[in-house]
């Protein structure tokens, strides 16, 4: 494939996968990286897909004056698709995210929804449409499991904000899709935090939304609510249409689980597609500046990374 394009890569929904690994590639300096091979040289280059239904263009994002957090992210993602973000540490995963759902405005750039820039939404519209999941939770002193999945129902009451028996309802039925139907009437300060963050994600499936943004959503699990919550994620797009965004450190459950990965480095995008195109070593190694060995599952024909100690 062609080189990669530092300012501008589209991680197009509908290019086909490939398959299998490739040999782990020679060692050479990058400047400032002390690392492992030039950047990424498969990364796809396509523009932008204007029929995209998630999309961000050219961000750009500084918390301070100085070096940006994004440097002219694009990326592009498809309706009724899991995707996820991937990325070291401070790489700017959860700033995409939170500027994703609104919650930060890009210096330049803008993100369409559906074909419509997300600054032209009503709050109350976008509401109804996109939920977001953050990576830490404060509990809600006071308020029950059950009361605080209902929050999530608000974008649906009307004015004086009272609840229907459909509220009601749509609210139990998200705590029993995340396994927290026990702790319904327990106080969210008393639950431990993989406990509280299934409600979490229980709060964001009663709002209803057509995209569902998680900031690291099993980061506090133990691995059968890893992959209980993954495979929920996944039924929801396979079985209902959503759109799932999910940000992850976890390359294992990102690939056994997600139709698109993105890999995000130092604010840009420095790859993008199909798990069996994203989780090599020639991909990954550079980035994390480590060096990794992938492998295939013979069942289900998906890369899985093993960490290779470092000579």
């Amino acid at each position: 494939m062609a080189a990669k394009n530092r300012n501008s890569v589209a991680a197009d929904p509908d290019t086909p996968g490939a398959t299998g690994g490739s040999p782990y590639p020679p060692r050479t300096q990058r400047s400032g990286r002390g690392g492992y091979g030039d950047p990424p040289r498969h990364a796809l280059r396509k523009p932008p897909n204007d029929n995209a239904y998630l999309a961000a263009d050219d961000l750009v994002f500084a918390y301070a004056p100085g070096a940006p957090v994004l440097q002219g992210l694009t990326m592009a993602l498809a309706r009724g698709r899991l995707a996820c973000i991937l990325g070291p540490n401070g790489s700017g995963k959860t700033t995409l995210l939170r500027i994703l759902v609104g919650l930060l405005v890009p210096a330049e750039g803008r993100v369409r929804l559906a074909g419509t820039p997300l600054e032209q939404y009503p709050r109350g519209a976008l509401a109804r449409r996109v939920a977001y999941v953050p990576q830490e939770t404060l509990a809600a002193v006071g308020f029950t499991a059950l009361e605080t999945v209902l929050m999530g129902r608000s974008p649906h009451t009307g004015a004086l904000g009272f609840e229907s028996t459909g509220d009601w309802h749509a609210a139990r039925e998200a705590l029993r899709r995340t396994d927290t139907e026990r702790f319904a009437q327990r106080g969210l300060e008393d639950l431990s935090g993989g406990e509280r963050q299934r409600v979490i994600i229980a709060r964001a499936l009663a709002q209803e939304p057509d995209v569902i943004l998680l900031d690291e959503p099993t980061s506090f699990l133990d691995i059968k609510h890893q992959h209980g919550i993954y495979g929920l994620l996944r039924r929801l797009v396979t079985e209902e249409g959503k759109t799932v965004v999910a940000v992850s450190h976890d390359l294992g459950l990102a690939a056994a689980y997600a139709d698109r990965l993105v890999l995000v480095d130092e604010g840009r995008v420095a790859a993008a597609g199909t798990p069996q195109e994203v989780i090599r070593p020639e991909v990954l190694s550079p980035v994390y500046e480590t060096p990794v060995e992938v492998r295939t599952d013979e069942a289900t024909g998906r890369p899985y990374v093993l960490p290779r100690p470092p000579a």
